[in-house]
């Protein structure tokens, strides 16, 4: 996917205010856009506990509270309609715009990475459909997400509002960048692949933070990587195996 540019530096602002009012209007109980009117949390509740057993524990993932969340967010709120009958399928799923909504097993793989505490601040880049966003809201204290589509960005907001995850706190951006004004991050999760790891992001994680993504060639096998950042700033590596993601995109 070619580099797109990002909206003007006020309009980007107007946006984030725009998401947040969203977010509050639906809180408030003005009700859901009509695209998520039709969408339920309780529905698929049987495909939802088979994904996990079948597809994430079966194959590794232990975590109880990565279980339980995989078990309660409705992934099918977050596909477009015409691939809801598919939502919980041991593959990913266009979204639109040229992306893609992650394998289950492989969202539920970085979630449990990360080892999120109640406690915890992350960031997330690559809203994308909001999913993992949602995910990381019933692992983690504090949620950032950032996304350089402004209409997956608006997407995801209104799909997780009308969820209730309003107070995930989303802006169209440059991921590159991450989101310096809200760091330190006890943890960031890359949804999409850099060529090389963004200095930015280290920067921004806190010691003792991790952070995970794919490294690699864009369309190409990447390297899922965890990185650790030590209580002096010494920064590990450990791979997790190899993994396929779209290449992370940037302003130009």
């Amino acid at each position: 996917m070619l580099c797109r540019a990002l909206p003007k530096a006020a309009r980007a602002t107007a946006l984030a205010l725009m998401l947040a009012w969203a977010a509050g209007a639906l809180a408030a109980g003005q009700g859901p856009p009509p695209r998520e009117a039709a969408c339920h949390g309780g529905q698929y509740r049987e495909e939802r506990a088979l994904m996990v057993r079948r597809q994430i524990s079966q194959r590794g993932v232990k975590a109880p509270r990565v279980l339980a969340a995989m078990g309660k967010v409705p992934r099918h709120c977050f596909v477009p309609a015409r691939q809801r009958e598919s939502a919980y399928a041991d593959h990913p799923l266009p979204i639109g715009q040229g992306q893609t909504i992650s394998q289950p097993y492989v969202v539920a793989l970085m979630s449990e990475a990360l080892k999120l505490t109640p406690q915890d601040k992350v960031l997330e880049i690559g809203t994308g459909s909001g999913y993992q966003a949602a995910v990381l809201a019933e692992l983690a204290g504090e949620v950032y997400s950032i996304e350089i589509v402004e209409e997956l960005g608006k997407r995801a907001a209104q799909a997780l509002a009308g969820l209730g995850y309003g107070r995930v706190r989303l802006k169209i951006g440059d991921g590159y960048q991450g989101w310096p004004q809200a760091a330190p991050f006890d943890a960031i999760i890359l949804t999409a692949a850099p060529p090389k790891i963004p200095q930015a992001l280290v920067e921004q994680l806190a010691p003792g933070g991790r952070m995970i993504l794919p490294l690699g060639p864009r369309f190409g096998v990447q390297e899922l990587l965890l990185i650790t950042k030590g209580r002096q700033g010494v920064i590990s590596r450990q791979s997790l195996g190899q993994v396929r993601f779209v290449p992370m995109m940037k302003s130009d």
